[in-house]
């Protein structure tokens, strides 16, 4: 049996500490086109998907996090991957709306809230595309912010944050809005941050509210090695990381890897594969 990964609470919900991402599997590589289109080249079916979605299953990791509600490959693959396994998937849907202040865009909006209640969603987080549009840093608050949280509550959902911009969780702090849960880049090399590292974790570590990390491997620029065990040496226990793969064996790899740090041992890796390997290096 494999082993289940360590859990936390999200705004009353049992939560794995690491949660599937989904950029690997729908085409978001950020390193250009050409990967991009390989990635949806590879993952066209709902079937596609389900050996990626079952290694994580098979290990407890019972949340993904994604664009859900507005990407209907992705849905179908949840489905599928939940009728093949019997094992029911969270959603963190991270939708984005049109926040302009008016009424026609505010119906909008409710409308796409209302939509990822009906897909099944749990959590509901703001894309940060969207939830910066309404950063005020000279009042330092997120104007209008709480009518979305409460269309959110509303519509039975948990309410978060997208803040690929760390001020979004220190102004939602500091003004007490509805917020369970915050999204938050976060790697050992700055990728896509928009403060340095060392600032980004005190925000993380000084959060009211358990954090999501993404991108722990800068979207590829680290090894798994390197940037899952910088992450979970850094975090708090009740934060989490979202944990992206391309393929079957780097999800389990991954998830070795994070029970490996989580455990303080070495992970049981293979080594990698070299055309002139050396003894030294352990090949």
């Amino acid at each position: 049996m494999n082993k289940q990964f360590p859990r936390t609470t999200v705004g009353g919900v049992s939560m794995p500490r690491m949660l599937i991402g989904t950029n690997w599997l729908l085409g978001y590589s950020h390193t250009g086109a050409a990967a991009d289109r390989g990635i949806r080249e590879k993952y066209r079916k709902p079937e596609d998907f389900y050996p990626v979605l079952n290694a994580y299953l098979e290990n407890g990791i019972d949340a993904v996090m994604g664009p859900i509600s507005t990407t209907q490959l992705c849905l179908e693959a949840i489905r599928y991957a939940e009728e093949k396994s019997g094992k029911k998937l969270i959603i963190i849907d991270t939708p984005g709306m049109n926040v302009d202040d008016s009424p026609a865009a505010c119906a909008e909006a409710n409308a796409v809230i209302k939509h990822s209640a009906e897909i099944g969603s749990t959590f509901c987080l703001i894309h940060h595309y969207s939830a910066e549009q309404l950063v005020n840093k000279n009042k330092q608050n997120i104007t209008r912010l709480p009518d979305y949280l409460a269309m959110i509550r509303d519509a039975g959902l948990i309410p978060g944050l997208s803040a690929h911009m760390p001020e979004l969780i220190t102004y939602s702090d500091a003004n007490g809005y509805d917020v369970e849960t915050y999204i938050q880049i976060f790697n050992c090399m700055g990728f896509l941050m928009q403060i340095e590292v060392e600032s980004v974790a005190r925000i993380i570590h000084n959060a009211k509210k358990p954090v999501m990390t993404i991108k722990p491997m800068a979207a590829g620029r680290c090894t798994p090695f390197v940037g899952l065990n910088f992450n979970w040496a850094v975090l708090r226990d009740c934060d989490m990381i979202t944990v992206g793969a391309g393929s079957e064996a780097e999800a389990r790899e991954d998830i070795e890897i994070s029970l490996a740090a989580l455990e303080r041992r070495a992970p049981d890796l293979a080594a990698r594969s070299s055309p002139m390997a050396q003894k030294i290096l352990g090949h």
